[in-house]
């Protein structure tokens, strides 16, 4: 089956679109993991489709689907909301500049900018345990601000397990994290983060303590882990190890979340400049209930079609 796609990318982050408004494509987890693939599919970090707003909804433009590059469908993405903007604008399926979109489990609203920005509506985050959902059932805890933080344990009795389930078995032999502990704030931006602040972004182990955080038992659906360094109280500097599809070089909801614990530790002020590895992007919570603002780039790469397995 040969289908179109469009390359895209939002401060590095970055994704295959294909347009489902008409029709749906009914890819299987397979086809999923090929277009993501390096080496042998297009490339990207997630699949976004774009799709018609569900029937009988209101004031709701469009629907998307957001698929990692191990064929999973997650909840939420800020980067690829921004790209899901620049996308139906550069294809001419509407020419608003405020656009409405149905989620797995929410609605944004998402704005582009004269500048070429797109501002997103990222919603209220939530932190009761059970909106990522988080156990945390027996934990150690502590206060900060008015954010709880748990200590997690990632050590050998977990790398153990973890061998026995047979998954990421070379992390059972890395000495460096056997007994870490490590304090985490947890966030829902519409998908689960769990945000650890370091003293060094660039230095911290993220390629080894990323994925025991991520697949943590803990979090029965997985968690994205994001390790924060603050540089000052409107600036920080963030890594994210996405469930699903490892390190990148930016995301989205990560980006709120970050500043969100930041935030309720008493650590940022309300507008914040968080750098990636991938680009700049601002985000602004004046706290409470109030939703999170995200305002970065969106950049179409190249068009093109390929072929794909029936697999």
């Amino acid at each position: 089956m040969k289908i179109k796609f469009t390359k895209m990318q939002g401060a590095g982050n970055d994704f295959v679109v294909l347009d489902e408004t008409r029709a749906r494509l009914h890819l299987s987890t397979a086809q999923y993991q090929f277009l993501a693939d390096r080496h042998f599919g297009v490339g990207a970090d997630q699949i976004l489709s774009v799709r018609a707003a569900p029937v009988g909804s209101q004031d709701i433009d469009f629907s998307y689907a957001i698929h990692n590059n191990d064929g999973g469908e997650v909840e939420h993405c800020g980067n690829g909301a921004r790209c899901f903007v620049r996308f139906v604008r550069d294809q001419g399926l509407t020419t608003k500049d405020t656009i409405k979109v149905q989620t797995m489990n929410r609605v944004l609203t998402l704005q582009a900018t004269p500048d070429g920005q797109v501002t997103v509506d990222m919603g209220a985050p939530r932190f009761d345990p059970i909106s990522l959902p988080f156990d945390p059932a027996g934990l150690a805890i502590k206060q900060s601000g008015i954010a709880t933080l748990y200590i997690l344990v990632l050590g050998d009795k977990y790398l153990e397990n973890q061998a026995v389930a047979g998954v990421n078995t070379a992390y059972v032999a890395i000495n460096n994290v056997a007994n870490c502990n490590i304090d985490i704030a947890v966030v829902s931006m519409g998908n689960p983060h769990a945000v650890h602040i370091v003293n060094n972004a660039e230095t911290f182990d993220v390629a080894h303590i990323g994925p025991l955080l991520a697949t943590h038992p803990r979090f029965a659906r997985g968690v994205n882990a994001g390790f924060m360094q603050i540089v000052n109280r409107s600036n920080i500097i963030l890594r994210v190890y996405e469930r699903g599809a490892g390190e990148t070089l930016a995301c989205g909801t990560g980006a709120c979340a970050a500043v969100v614990a930041g935030i309720r530790q008493g650590l940022l002020d309300s507008k914040v400049n968080v750098q990636t590895h991938g680009g700049l992007l601002r985000i602004d919570w004046q706290g409470g209930d109030s939703a999170v603002m995200m305002t970065g780039p969106a950049t179409k790469v190249f068009e093109s079609e390929i072929e794909i397995p029936n697999v």
